[in-house]
């Protein structure tokens, strides 16, 4: 099951796996090239201690037990209670609670999807028994988010939009319940982006989330998705915004990280050949985000995040070290962009993972050379 939801993906994990594919053949064309000689395949990963593709938790970028714990008492239980202490007792300002918030969204909306009418009895006792609970309003709005995506019609139909318009006023219940909580405004981030709030409701939106939390890594996230050029507005406007962020970011911030996200959004728009990985632009981006990775809290929640798309970019850049220094980080987990906007992210995370270590000792390296 995939809780957690991040923000929607492009295109390049498509051109990724066709390069892959064309670099196993012996293409020259390709966006990756075979690293070693042999395939990847050649090196094992299970030879460093990495988790099996088959036990990868599609449904977190990293480890929370706590809310493993809590999610698994819910839905054998049926019981809210187990969920809403987890909530209530998240720091409001940070970005665990908006990640929390939307795993058990998450959750339950692939219970529905499951289970239509029947799915999440957990979440319909708490919004039933305790409607005036800021963390049940709050998952209830992710839901409805999250459903809006899967309506019938898919995005742009009339049940995709009415649905959002139910969310954002979900949203805005939410936000009266827990004055103070940047979550409600941040979920609605994405309604904005998929409703085109024009630039001036955009504007106030932000405006309350920047007040509540201004170094939220995930609401800068989201508000990046609706600069983007494929969403709203222009590629400058978004690059502008990604820069802005990361040039006031506090030490220690992985706000310094954004720029790369904003390279991320824009694959699509470019030739994905090996000059484009080496260009300015993306070695920029990777050296900041690597700047921010370095100074971040061991426990920042975003983290994950960042080490997450850093995999990608730095198999792409042939910078096997690297990639296999965030594989050892990160591995077990593949609910996180890029991984996420694919059809079958474990799968997709174990050909990146395979490349990395086949480039990895390729050039030298081997288990035990590896940083523990």
């Amino acid at each position: 099951m995939e809780i957690l939801v991040v923000l929607t993906g492009s295109a390049i994990l498509a051109a990724v796996l066709v390069s892959y594919i064309r670099a196993r053949r012996g293409g020259a064309d390709g966006g990756i090239r075979r690293a070693a000689p042999g395939s990847p395949d050649a090196a094992d990963p299970a030879n460093y201690g990495f988790v099996r593709e088959e036990q990868l938790d599609v449904r977190l970028p990293g480890p929370d037990q706590d809310l493993l714990d809590a999610l698994g008492n819910v839905q054998r239980s049926g019981q809210w209670q187990a969920a809403s202490g987890l909530l209530a007792g998240t720091p409001k300002e940070g970005e665990q609670r908006w990640q929390r918030v939307q795993s058990f969204g998450g959750a339950a909306a692939l219970e529905l999807a499951a289970q239509p009418g029947a799915g999440a009895p957990w979440l319909k006792a708490w919004r039933l028994e305790a409607g005036k609970d800021a963390g049940g309003a709050q998952v209830h709005a992710e839901l409805l988010v999250q459903q809006a995506w899967r309506a019938s019609g898919g995005v742009g139909s009339a049940d995709h939009r009415i649905m959002l318009e139910e969310a954002r006023e979900s949203c805005r219940r939410a936000a009266l319940l827990a004055p103070g909580d940047p979550v409600p405004f941040i979920t609605e981030l994405a309604i904005a982006r998929a409703l085109h709030y024009p630039e001036a409701e955009f504007d106030a939106l932000w405006a309350k989330v920047m007040d509540l939390a201004p170094q939220h890594m995930g609401a800068h996230l989201a508000a990046l998705q609706y600069w983007c050029e494929k969403w709203h507005g222009s590629r400058e406007k978004a690059d502008a915004f990604a820069h802005a962020a990361a040039a006031r970011a506090p030490q220690g911030s992985l706000l310094a990280a954004l720029p790369l996200f904003a390279v991320h959004e824009h694959l699509p728009e470019v030739n994905l050949v090996n000059s484009f990985w080496q260009s300015a632009v993306v070695t920029r981006a990777v050296e900041g985000a690597l700047f921010a990775v370095h100074q971040a809290r061991a426990d920042d929640p975003m983290l994950a995040h960042v080490r997450h798309m850093l995999l990608a970019f730095l198999v792409n850049m042939e910078r096997w070290a690297e990639a296999v220094e965030q594989v050892r980080h990160v591995d077990g987990y593949v609910g996180a962009l890029p991984w996420s906007a694919n059809t079958e992210p474990a799968a997709t995370y174990a050909v990146y993972r395979a490349l990395a270590v086949a480039g990895y000792e390729a050039n030298g390296g081997s288990p035990a050379t590896l940083p523990r």
